[in-house]
């Protein structure tokens, strides 16, 4: 399974970006899985609901199934499941988008924009291998090396065929 990570400062756009690539990768015929890192506890179940009654009553796994979805929800207890054995449990797809893990060692994309007023996180991590960016971040990654690809942020266009691209190599 091909991994690509969409990475970024809070605020850059990497959910609207993985929102917009979605159906463009699709249209190209993939198939494509998400994982999403969220820093803090986070709940898909509402309190009063069963499947959260089950949670709190003590269930390590909980799997929460209709005729048009399901999903299972996992305690952890509080350490961060490594990112490979969270990827095992994904069925087979042509690629996942994982947005966040941004200091795991998979390829990266990374979205900047410079009105966030933090640094690019590519000169600290050799894994990107690609900058989208707004025109105001043009200016701030002009130093990018030249085999890292620059792309326009505003171009999901452009970026959907830089990743298909790339999962063709």
């Amino acid at each position: 399974m091909k991994v690509l990570g969409i990475v970024g400062w809070s605020g850059s756009g990497k959910t609207t970006l993985i929102e917009a690539l979605l159906p463009r990768l699709r249209g190209f015929g993939l198939s494509v899985s998400t994982v999403k890192h969220a820093h803090h506890g986070f709940d898909m179940d509402r309190p009063g609901k069963d499947s959260h009654r089950h949670r709190l009553a003590g269930a390590r796994e909980t799997l929460v199934v209709s005729g048009t979805r399901w999903a299972l929800l996992h305690e952890a207890g509080g350490d961060l499941a490594p990112l490979p054995a969270l990827l095992d449990r994904l069925a087979p797809v042509d690629l996942v988008l994982v947005e966040g893990f941004k200091t795991h060692p998979f390829p990266k994309l990374e979205v900047y924009r410079s009105a966030l007023g933090k640094p690019p996180i590519w000169p600290g991590e050799a894994a990107v291998e690609a900058i989208a960016t707004d025109a105001a971040g043009m200016g701030a990654v002009r130093a990018a090396p030249e085999h890292m690809s620059v792309l326009d942020l505003n171009e999901p266009d452009a970026i959907a065929a830089w990743v298909r691209a790339r999962l063709a190599a």
